[in-house]
């Protein structure tokens, strides 16, 4: 039986207990990290041509690993954003390491020191109201199926929940008594109630009824389920939201977009709550953001829509002004006269 190298045995600690068990790590989170680990591997083995049964920690250092998230961007041709992520998953492996071999702190330190690279500041793409209404009329309600994605866009749109926390929900997580709520299970197994409107109550009650779902005896039950009568995937989500975005299109091409997703809902629930004037902290909170800072990527793009807005109608009332100076050949002259006017 061929030895663990002490790499694969705190690699498999880190994965399977570490992360689910003393970090709360979700399954999705866990898969993503074993991925950049694969990657690593690879790097290792085509760069340095150490196979994975040979690769110690005392391989694991600086230099080798600065190439290794170098090598990510040139030869896997990753976005900076993927690159800062799979340095993101090593990093945490290397904090866990910290402890478990001290030894090697030093080189871990500098390691940690890498720094991340700037991604470009991607412009935030959001539906308008009237793309929203568009959307919501282009599902047939007086279909059973059509109350079921009429609630599932509702909610996307008026929580701004993730499509995993969606097809998470379970019957027992919706309450729709005062205050009216969701229980959504966020990333890291973090729980948070989200505010369902009163005006959704009625619609959402009539979808509980036609799918014959109780709070009490079918409490454990997915709230949403497919054609197959099993919990919705996130593949089926997006074709839902793909469908009905074609559907508004062909009405409304100018409101709805080609690559509307799930996720863009959620960036219209976002856009809403900020542009509402609503507080950061209260839509980090709805949102699920770990950090405030996430949140403030919706206030800069609301402040650039306002700025932008400003400045035409400044343009359309504002006269064109000359400078006091285009015809004074002593332009020195007028600026050092300039506080004396």
């Amino acid at each position: 039986m061929t030895k663990q190298t002490d790499f694969a045995v705190f690699l498999n600690r880190f994965l399977t207990d570490y992360l689910p068990n003393k970090r709360g790590s979700s399954p999705k989170t866990i898969d993503s990290y074993r991925y950049s680990f694969i990657f690593l591997i690879e790097y290792y083995e085509k760069s340095y041509r150490i196979t994975p049964d040979k690769l110690e920690l005392s391989a694991i250092t600086y230099e080798k690993i600065a190439g290794y998230f170098d090598w990510l961007q040139e030869e896997k041709q990753v976005s900076v954003s993927t690159r800062n992520q799979r340095q993101a998953a090593f990093n945490s492996f290397v904090r866990f390491l910290m402890y478990e071999r001290p030894e090697y702190l030093n080189e871990y330190q500098r390691i940690l020191a890498i720094p991340v690279k700037k991604a470009p500041q991607k412009e935030i793409s959001y539906l308008k109201t009237d793309g929203v209404s568009a959307l919501m009329d282009a599902v047939d309600t007086s279909k059973t199926n059509g109350i079921r994605d009429y609630v599932i866009l509702m909610l996307l749109y008026s929580t701004g929940i993730r499509v995993s926390e969606l097809i998470n929900l379970r019957v027992r997580d919706v309450s729709l008594h005062a205050p009216y709520t969701l229980l959504v299970h966020g990333k890291g197994n973090k729980s948070r109630y989200v505010p369902i409107l009163k005006d959704a109550v009625p619609i959402i009650q009539k979808y509980l009824e036609s799918q014959s779902l109780r709070r009490g005896a079918d409490a454990n039950r997915w709230l949403f389920i497919n054609h197959m009568k099993k919990q919705f995937t996130r593949q089926g989500i997006n074709h839902l939201i793909k469908k009905y975005g074609s559907l508004a299109r062909e009405q409304h091409p100018e409101l709805i977009p080609e690559d509307i997703s799930p996720h863009k809902m959620r960036h219209t629930a976002a856009m809403e709550l900020v542009s509402s004037g609503v507080d950061l902290i209260y839509i980090r909170d709805m949102l699920g953001h770990v950090s405030v800072k996430t949140t403030e990527v919706y206030a800069r793009t609301d402040a650039k829509l306002k700025r932008a807005a400003i400045e035409a109608a400044s343009r359309e009332i504002v006269p064109p002004e000359e400078a006091l100076w285009d015809h004074n050949e002593d332009l020195c002259a007028w600026l050092k006269s300039f506080n004396k006017r």
